[in-house]
């Protein structure tokens, strides 16, 4: 772990017995490459890939500098088909590894943009999701390329479907605006522990998983009677559409 000097994550995921690693998301190489080449150079990581969440200047637009950077290495750039400078877009559900003991599945998010893709990778009995800017702790990302349907679809059919022991891992650190727009919809215990955490944690990465989401995530809440009390709404796309207008209106 390293601080930048912006809200965006950046992950280096490694696989120890054979030291591959693939970085995500690294949009800001003045500060991404150094700590790579570092890592490199004394021999912790074997670099094998880019990876992106999705096409975004502020997630893929460092891909070709990072390249650049590692030109020997003859890098593949797997992420979504508008990222930029991808080799690779594998299909929803299409499966990988990372060195000999990470598995990595693809899961295709479409809302945010056309070609989100939240990454899931084990590790024996360890789970994660990388989520880019489709799920949030606490929230999730805006519907520019989307709908509410598919973002309902997005985090209560695709993530939801995670075990509840999936830690998440986003693309930015938005918790505590996150919380504000929660206690205006939800008062309850979940809430109030999030709340807490996030005031007290200047990063909750990692901190949280898919089971923790579904209790205090409006979001992923959408038959709630609160939730849907307080968006006049019922049916879970209608719960979904409004509850993003009113995140977007705060």
């Amino acid at each position: 772990m390293w601080t930048g000097s912006s809200n965006n994550y950046a992950y280096l995921v490694t696989d120890e017995p054979s030291k591959d690693a693939v970085i995500i998301d690294p949009a800001n190489p003045p500060e991404v490459a150094p700590v790579l080449k570092d890592a490199i150079d004394s021999g912790e990581i074997n670099l094998t890939a880019v990876m992106n969440t999705h096409h975004h200047w502020d997630h893929a637009g460092g891909n070709s500098k990072i390249l650049s950077h590692f030109k020997d290495l003859k890098l593949p750039v797997i992420g979504g088909k508008d990222c930029e400078a991808v080799t690779k877009t594998p299909q929803h559900e299409e499966t990988f590894k990372i060195g000999q003991k990470i598995n990595v599945k693809a899961l295709h998010t479409p809302c945010h943009t056309q070609d989100s893709i939240c990454w899931l990778m084990e590790d024996g009995d360890d789970k994660v999701v990388f989520t880019g800017d489709t799920l949030f702790i606490g929230g999730c990302g805006r519907f520019f390329e989307g709908t509410p349907a598919e973002m309902h679809t997005a985090l209560n059919k695709t993530l939801a479907a995670l075990p509840d022991d999936t830690k998440v891992y986003p693309g930015h650190e938005y918790t505590k605006q996150n919380v504000k727009f929660l206690t205006t919809v939800l008062q309850t215990e979940p809430v109030k522990k999030l709340q807490s955490f996030a005031e007290n944690n200047q990063q909750t990465q990692g901190k949280f998983t898919i089971g923790d989401e579904k209790q205090y995530n409006v979001f992923m809440r959408l038959d709630d009677p609160t939730v849907q009390k307080a968006t006049g709404k019922s049916d879970p796309v209608g719960v979904m559409g409004k509850l993003r207008e009113m995140k977007n209106n705060m």
